[in-house]
């Protein structure tokens, strides 16, 4: 999910610099929070989130993009609360909710997790990140049908590079030896079913593993 969620920061920064343009804001200050390095990231955003002129929906996002450095740092429960804020400053960033349940599926708050993704997936059906969100979510329950149902949705949604994304991750677990070519076959479905039926096997790759593999 790591690498699901870096894929929104692009998007997410061209939104933001449109948002803060009339807050004071330096474009440096931006870059910072949009930072590959966690570190400078959570300096930027903090910088941004205490601008008294920032509105309550750049605000949030900037909160949400905290949040994601500290999981990646592996502070989950300080994301949480960044991620709380977030969502209480703006309660419809199907983003800030996704990734609250990533980070409380990763604490195995799974009730907690569902009831987020499932908001999430209410405001923006079809996120392959969301989709991806309660697919893990639903493995760990034992709902196996289910967690298909929604790795399947997250590869229509999410396309070639999320297909190929994991065919690296089920070679890397070990259950799929096929081509990485983006394509959903039967021979990927039955890696899928073996993977789902496994609590530890993560169809998601670490996150530099397959990155020549799926660029």
């Amino acid at each position: 999910m790591d690498r699901l969620a870096r894929r929104l920061m692009v998007a997410l920064a061209a939104l933001m610099v449109a948002c803060v343009a009339s807050s004071g804001a330096s474009s440096n200050t931006i870059a910072e929070c949009f930072s590959d390095n966690n570190e400078r990231r959570i300096a930027g955003c903090s910088a941004l989130i205490d601008n008294p002129a920032l509105d309550a929906g750049t605000k949030s996002l900037a909160y949400a993009m905290r949040a994601l450095a500290y999981a990646l740092k592996g502070a989950l429960p300080r994301a949480v609360g960044d991620y709380d804020m977030a969502i209480r400053l703006d309660p419809t960033s199907s983003m800030a909710l996704n990734n609250r349940a990533w980070v409380l599926f990763k604490l195995n708050r799974l009730s907690e997790g569902m009831t987020d993704v499932e908001r999430s997936l209410s405001l923006a059906p079809s996120s392959p990140h969301a989709h991806d969100t309660r697919a893990h979510i639903r493995q760990a329950l034992g709902e196996r049908q289910a967690a298909m149902r929604d790795y399947e949705q997250a590869m229509h949604f999410g396309g070639e590079h999320l297909v190929k994304l994991y065919q690296c991750g089920l070679e890397a677990a070990g259950v799929y030896n096929g081509p990485i070519d983006g394509l959903y076959t039967s021979d990927l479905r039955r890696a899928f079913e073996t993977c789902v039926g496994q609590p530890s096997c993560d169809p998601l790759p670490a996150d530099e593993e397959c990155r020549a593999a799926t660029s």
